[in-house]
């Protein structure tokens, strides 16, 4: 397949994905008097379009529609962010039409943009677009090994000043198998809680053993999960939690962990685990029912046949439905079905299917989507947040149930990527009213566990005391490097003071981690390149 075919078939999935998803928005500003629908029709660039509806437009007048209406229909579901991702996109489809060449970084790029346009309006076309575009990267990525296989003519290990030679750093600490063999790119370091919950993803995401094997527990982490051990055993803990960190801050890395803790499998198995037991002042841990509800994972739109032949439309009969199959949401069936908030019932369902946890993330990306009028699946707007009201009192009520929600930081600079335009905003404010701020001090990792955090989830643990003393060896080496030929660096390369301090990042520099954790950007971008230059 071509660069340009891939683009191609994009294209093709974006218009699927976007087609309902306008037309329904399209249709409830018209309702509301902001547009009408001639007007609309006259952005079809296809004269063939115009008495069609609008779910079944080709890609282009799609996005042209939302670029020109974007004030009046879109901005308050979408952000800047979408905005932007439109234009380029329109960019993209006109490079497409005229025959253009596409590099690789040209594909990549706009199969990128596909996907994450498709996700922020929760289209299950996203899933397809990411592996169109994870298997050009594994592509790039072969062609690259080849290249420099082919350019490396002799040994690439250097020899020091005493004439012995140094090691190569992935023998001295090395890689995991999936990521000296390429495979982690597909993974880009971010964990997907949706993915996981469908049984699907990586192994190291979805095995629970392995997954706290690569796992550095955090001194806040290790708090969520103790309050999680004691809530769900009914011996203390808090019943809400709200994760609230900037974009990337490791919320769905958190939920991951109390996800797989509840897996089933015997804490022996599980890294770290029997401490925390032991922390909580238990010697089992309870068999909970895990739910994991991911609002741009699910639309409001579209309801949700499930295999037993259930037809699910709203949040609270999804939640019902995964706590325990058609006889739970039978309890809540007729909510469900006139999209109505299910009030007490919600209580009842945890007292009979507890002990229970239940994961939210992306909920402003859900809300957003919903309209003043209840013309959707999913519900109403306003409906949205009586539910959520009566979500946070049963937990409370039941007992034994730990509900676990995240929010997006609205401080930061990435805050339109996750919240979206006026109406997530909206979603935003009123659904932290309704939640509360359940402070059981929750925060991101510090720069110090930072670097144990990308090691271990990176590198495989040192084994044996040679391993440690070649570790050595080459930190001082290198430090030694540094201060021979002061002017070849940056002033900001100068060795550390301590020898602990110089190697606990190693392989990479301490300098970059720290940089990392302050800035906050996601850890796919920080270690790509590290990893890079390992």
């Amino acid at each position: 397949m071509t660069n340009k075919e891939r683009v191609g078939k994009g294209l093709d999935l974006l218009r699927a994905g976007l087609g309902p998803y306008v037309e329904r928005e399209v249709q409830e500003a018209v309702r509301a008097g902001a547009v009408n629908m001639e007007t609309v029709r006259r952005y079809a660039e296809d004269p063939l379009l115009k008495n069609k509806p609008i779910a079944e437009w080709d890609v282009a007048g799609l996005l042209k529609l939302m670029w020109e209406t974007w004030n009046d229909v879109f901005r308050k579901t979408l952000g800047f962010a979408e905005r932007s991702l439109v234009s380029e996109l329109r960019d993209w489809r006109n490079r497409w039409a005229h025959q253009k060449p596409f590099s690789s970084d040209d594909a990549d790029r706009a199969l990128d943009s596909m996907e994450r346009l498709l996700t922020a309006v929760s289209a299950s076309q996203s899933d397809e677009v990411n592996r169109l575009k994870m298997e050009l990267r594994r592509l790039v990525f072969d062609e690259q090994v080849r290249h420099e296989k082919r350019k490396a003519g002799g040994s690439l290990i250097e020899v020091s000043a005493d004439g012995s030679r140094l090691k190569p750093w992935r023998e001295v600490v090395a890689p995991h198998p999936d990521v000296a063999s390429g495979r982690y790119q597909q993974a880009e370091f971010a964990a997907d809680l949706w993915q996981v919950h469908l049984g699907e993803g990586s192994d190291e995401y979805q095995n629970p053993a392995e997954f706290f094997r690569r796992t550095f527990l955090t001194a806040s982490l290790k708090r969520l999960l103790v309050g999680a051990v004691q809530r769900l055993s009914g011996t203390g803990g808090d019943p809400v939690v709200q994760l609230q960190t900037n974009f990337g801050g490791g919320k769905t890395h958190s939920m991951l962990a109390l996800y797989h803790l509840f897996s089933g499998v015997a804490p022996a198995r599980l890294a770290g685990v029997e401490e925390l037991m032991a922390h909580a002042g238990v010697t089992e841990l309870p068999k909970a029912r895990r739910v994991v509800l991911v609002g741009n994972k699910i639309s409001p739109g579209n309801p949700a046949r499930k295999p037993d032949g259930t037809l699910v439309r709203t949040l609270w009969g999804e939640l019902a439905w995964q706590l325990g199959g058609p006889e739970a949401y039978a309890h809540i069936a007729a909510d469900d079905e006139r999209a109505t908030n299910p009030g007490d019932r919600l209580r009842e369902l945890f007292r009979d299917y507890g002990p229970c946890l239940i994961l939210i993330d992306e909920w402003v990306a859900y809300a957003r989507q919903l309209h003043d009028a209840a013309d959707l699946p999913g519900g109403s707007f306003e409906t949205q947040f009586t539910f959520a009201q009566a979500l946070t009192e049963a937990a409370k009520l039941a007992g034994n149930c730990l509900l676990v929600i995240s929010l997006p930081a609205s401080d930061t600079q990435a805050d339109d990527v996750e919240v979206g335009g006026l109406r997530g905003r909206e979603a935003l404010d009123r659904l932290r009213n309704v939640v509360g701020r359940v402070e059981s001090a929750w925060r991101p990792a510090s720069a110090e566990e930072g670097f144990e955090i990308v090691r271990r989830r990176l590198f495989e643990p040192l084994a044996g005391a040679e391993a440690f003393t070649q570790r050595d060896l080459t930190a001082r080496a290198f430090a030694e490097l540094y201060r021979a030929h002061p002017s070849e660096f940056p002033p900001n390369a100068k060795p550390s003071g301590t020898n602990s301090a110089s190697r606990r990042p190693i392989p990479f520099t301490r300098r970059s981690l720290t940089a990392s954790m302050k800035t906050g950007p996601r850890w796919s971008d920080s270690s790509a390149r590290a990893v890079s230059c390992a």
